[in-house]
């Protein structure tokens, strides 16, 4: 993330994969830390769920005193199994319970992505992807976890990680189920007059 040149918004993230995902592609932006509640509503939906998170997260964003009229972007990942949301493990046993309810089947990721100038004045747009994992032994499982990749991801897993070797199929955004959906994102940043870096101005 370049800080040096004048930035084109704020992220609502510390997450190092989306700050990763926007810099390769070249957009300039600072980063904003703070905590929201992340805890679904009862009947709540995986799709409704996100939306939520994601503008939350906006909103909380902009109210920061920091903030020098720039726009923020915000985003928020979830993993579903059937009607269930798998958010973060709280612990390895939490973990672990949740790569074994993945194993031998397919699950849902679903990237919701907040573009908000104002807490009135904003876009979301939302990414799914499907995910079919391989059969995991225990003894795959626990050294897994023994490399705590899984602690701070939805799902217990990190697509771009080691857990790569246990993916037989994805159908939809690599990127959506890393956390920043870009063909989504750079369309909706666009559409604000956002460009790419090294995209000549009109």
């Amino acid at each position: 993330m370049n800080t040096e040149r004048a930035f084109q918004f704020y992220l609502a993230s510390q997450s190092p994969r989306r700050i990763e995902l926007l810099s390769n592609f070249g957009f300039t932006f600072q980063t904003l830390s703070f905590e929201i509640d992340e805890a679904s509503h009862s009947a709540e939906s995986a799709v409704d769920y996100v939306q939520r998170l994601a503008k939350q997260k906006a909103t909380a964003a902009l109210k920061l005193r920091k903030l020098k009229n720039k726009p923020v972007l915000a985003a928020d990942t979830t993993v579903v199994i059937g009607e269930k949301i798998l958010g973060k493990p709280t612990d390895i046993n939490h973990a672990k319970s949740m790569l074994k309810l993945l194993s031998g089947r397919q699950h849902s990721v679903y990237t919701a992505v907040c573009f908000a100038l104002s807490p009135e004045k904003s876009q979301t747009i939302i990414s799914k992807s499907i995910i079919e994992f391989d059969d995991l032994t225990d003894d795959e499982i626990n050294a897994y976890c023994k490399t705590l990749e899984p602690m701070d991801k939805a799902g217990a897993y990190a697509i771009q990680g080691f857990a790569a070797a246990f993916i037989k199929r994805i159908d939809g955004s690599y990127s959506g189920v890393m956390g920043l959906p870009m063909h989504e994102t750079v369309k909706l940043l666009k559409s604000y007059g956002i460009k790419l870096f090294n995209e000549p101005a009109n």
